[in-house]
Order: C-alpha cells, then structure tokens, then sequence
C-alpha cells in the first residue's frame, strides 16, 4: 500500500482549503468563536483541526472513506488483518475487546497485574473473571507476566472460558511470551487478546521485543499516545484470525464509545503511521542507543539499581523492552515516591511511575540529546542529595502470595451491591466492593469481589503513609474501605 497517503490529514487539509461554513458541532467554528485567552495557550491549530468526521472531513454517508483506508494503511503497517481506531483511550478499547469474547456470567481468563480499566470492564459486563496469576518477583516486589502453562493450567480448569486477556509490556516494561499464550488458548480454540497499551512501537523494530499480531494473538489493543506519536486518547485495535467477529467488535466499540470523535486523534494516528512505516526503524534505532547509553549512565550511579535482562528467565519476563528504564531507589534509603516527586520539583523531570521501591523512565523516539543530559544530570544530582533526603515511613511489602487474595463474588455484584463503609482493621475477612488502584501505574491491589486480607490493608495504610497515591477508593487516605454489606 502506499504510505505516504495519510486520509485523515489529507481531508483535514482540503476541508480547509474549501472554506467550509460549518452549521453543526464544533461550536466553536474552527476557532473563530474561541476564546482568545485560551487560542494564545493552545494555538489556533487545535481548533483549526477541530472537524466531526460526518459532514465535515467526510460526508454523512462517509462516502469517502476517509476514516477506513486510514485503517486499512494501519492494518498493513503493523501486520494486522483489520485496525480500528478509537479516540478514548486503551481503556476503552480494552473494555470493548473484552466484551467482544465474554458476556455476563461467562468467564474470560485475566492476567491479574492487569490495569484498572480491565477490571472496570469486568464490573461493566458481569464477566467472570478467571484470574491468572502473574509470578512475583519477592527480591524487585515486582510482579512478571503469566507464562503459557499457567494459562494451560487454568483452561484445563476452566474449560467454559471463552478466552484469555493478557498483559505485555507491563508499567515497568517487561513482557509476556506471547507466541507461547497464544498457542495454547488456540489449542483450546479460544482467543487470545493482548492488552499491549506500552507496545505501539514494537511492530517496527525487530530489536525489540515481540508484537503482538506477530506472535499470533488474535486481538491486541495498543495506546499510540504512550509509545508512539500521536495525542492522549488514541489508541487503535488489531485484529487478525477468525476467533473474534470484526461486526461484533464494531459494535462493542460503538455501544461504549463516543459518537463524536475527535480529528485530533484520527489525524496524529494516521500522521504517526506514515512516520513510522517511513522513519520509524532510524528512530527506534536512536531511541535504543540513547536508552543504551542512559542504562550504562545508571549502573555506574551508586544506590541505583537498573532491571536489566537478569529478569529474562523461566517466572520472570521472556523478554525487556530496552527503552523503559526502571530503576529501584531502595538502596538511597528512599521510596520511588519521593524520588519522583523530587526530581519533578528540584530538576523539573518527570518520569512515568513511581512505587514504593522504583521509579520508571520511558525513552522514545522524541527524546533527543538535551533530554537524554538532563535526566542523566537529574539521577546524578538524585544520589548526591539523597543522604539529605528525610527517611519515609516503612512500607509493609507482603509476599506475593499475600496479594493473590481470594474472588468470592461477581466483580459486578460486589461493585453495585449494598455496600458499607468500614473502619480499615475491620475491613479485613470483608468483600472488597471498590477498587484501590495506586496510581500511576493503576493495576488495583484490590478488586470488588475480593477478600480483604491483613497483608494486603498493611500494605495499604503504610504505603500512603509513604506517599502511594489511591485516587479511586471513596477514601484515599485508607482509614476505612468500602465493603460489600453484611
């Protein structure tokens, strides 16, 4: 196909070139009935490229096919059968894959370090979870994808499952083997989808790890806005094999998203595809020397510590993405809390996510060499002053198992069952009916549905003593937790 077309910024750019008189959403007119203060902020080029796709970049029968040959260029550019492009994020997108394999009461596979808004999907549809427990790492309290006999294991078990969701890259950046997933779920003739939020660059590098489609997943769902070079809230569906209907993933996707979708997304998706089909394999070949360079910075710092390729290993990660970089801080004596938060206030750098023990850096292609001297200045300083830093709180890391807390309801039935607030001590032995999710990275410590233990409400409490952020507990201060009603 011929890449150097992008549809979307093609019919952006004739859309101005005809002059069109809009009568219909945006309000605004293309930035003639903007506000002035907020144009000298934003640039009168967002409003500019601010167009309904009906009766604008194309017409109301969309005719002209704007939006699908910009998915078609998609497909081929990443090796899919069909892409899809969404303006509302992977966590939308995800809910949608979801619902396009399992309905109510049916069960679906889930790896459990999955993100927040695969749990919102699971309230959402009534699907059963069937949780496949990723292995902790007790020495990084880090936990690695599942690998292909645990999902062996829980078909066997499960034999009514109508699939699995699984999740590569994780937050820190280390990643299933795919290729081996997928080939047994298709064993079992269930599909398999890959939650690959992190992964919108892999598919144009093979120094890196491996792409979803490639490794023969029957759907993956990627975030460009994360790896890649288009704005927050695009995110784009892949679809290959004959497991998951294309109709009923349309319309999945049209019961949960937005009618009114943004041209800002379409046009950076499409712009990005044409960059990276073009440049991208030039790019990704910076990026990796840069973050090669960053590591070796790193490792010659005293008191950090770089997860490198020894957690390449049986119950470990089959494979690193090289251009995250994450780094335990424990050895300074402080929490990747406070590093974060320093390095925002005292270097102005702001790195991905933070936890208890690490903080997380992400090197792309828009890195270039001022960046890469001024994280490395950032970390240097870090270590330096760290002595002076005050001491945090203890924070009660539990033992992996401790967090493979028991599922004794419908996440659905917990979440929008009665429900009673409860002094945290008392919550414990209880059924979770909230999620408390640290963010970022947002993987819920506790599910609705679930039991609340003693380790899982010390780790809690010490950690936002500590600095953890948990935004969506009705209360984040962790004095008390939502339970389901006696």
């Amino acid at each position: 196909m011929d890449h150097s077309r992008v549809p979307v910024l093609e019919a952006l750019q004739e859309f101005r070139r005809r002059g069109d008189v809009v009568f219909g959403p945006p309000a605004h007119g293309q930035g003639r009935g903007a506000d002035r203060r907020v144009v000298d902020v934003v640039g009168m080029g967002v409003f500019a490229s601010d167009v309904l796709m009906l009766n604008g970049l194309d017409d109301r029968r969309q005719s002209q096919g704007v939006l699908s040959q910009a998915q078609e260029l998609m497909a081929d550019a990443v090796g899919a059968e069909q892409a899809f492009f969404s303006t509302c994020g992977s966590s939308l997108s995800v809910k949608s894959a979801m619902i396009s394999v399992a309905g109510p009461g049916e069960k679906l596979l889930v790896s459990r370090n999955a993100h927040k808004s695969v749990i919102a999907a699971l309230i959402i549809s009534g699907i059963d979870p069937v949780w496949v427990h990723p292995h902790f790492d007790e020495d990084l309290h880090l936990a690695h994808p599942p690998e292909p006999e645990d999902v062996r294991a829980a078909l066997e078990a499960n034999p009514d499952a109508k699939g699995m969701l699984l999740i590569s890259p994780t937050d820190w950046g280390t990643c299933a083997d795919i290729a081996g997933v997928a080939k047994v779920c298709h064993e079992y003739d269930v599909p398999l989808i890959v939650d690959e939020a992190w992964g919108a660059h892999l598919p144009f590098h093979d120094d890196l790890p491996t792409w979803g489609m490639s490794a023969d997943a029957d759907l993956v769902v990627t975030s460009v806005h994360k790896m890649g070079g288009a704005i927050e809230q695009s995110s784009t569906f892949h679809l290959q094999g004959g497991r998951i209907d294309p109709e009923v993933l349309q319309a999945r996707e049209d019961l949960l998203g937005t009618t009114s979708s943004s041209s800002l997304v379409y046009a950076t998706l499409d712009g990005w595809r044409r960059q990276m089909v073009e440049q991208g394999h030039e790019l990704l070949d910076g990026a990796m020397a840069r973050a090669g360079r960053i590591r070796a910075a790193v490792d010659a710092l005293d008191g950090l510590q770089l997860m490198g390729q020894e957690v390449v290993r049986p119950q470990g990660a089959a494979e690193l993405d090289p251009l995250a970089i994450t780094i335990d801080v424990r050895p300074l004596g402080i929490t990747g809390y406070q590093a974060g938060d320093w390095l925002r206030a005292c270097c102005q750098v702001d790195v991905g996510s933070t936890d208890a023990c690490r903080m997380g850096a992400r090197i792309t292609h828009a890195h270039g060499d001022q960046d890469e001297q001024r994280l490395v200045e950032a970390l240097s300083r870090l270590v330096r002053e760290a002595p002076t830093m005050e001491r945090p709180p203890r924070v009660a890391l539990p033992p992996g198992p401790s967090f493979e807390v028991e599922t004794v309801m419908l996440p659905r039935d917990a979440f929008f069952g009665p429900a009673e607030q409860v002094p945290i001590d008392d919550a414990v032995g209880r059924v979770a009916a909230e999620m408390v999710s640290p963010y970022p990275p947002g993987v819920p410590v506790l599910a609705p549905g679930e039991l609340v233990n003693t380790e899982v409400v010390e780790y809690l409490r010490t950690g936002v003593a500590a600095g953890m952020l948990i935004p969506d507990a009705a209360d984040p201060e962790m004095t008390s937790l939502r339970v389901v009603a006696r």
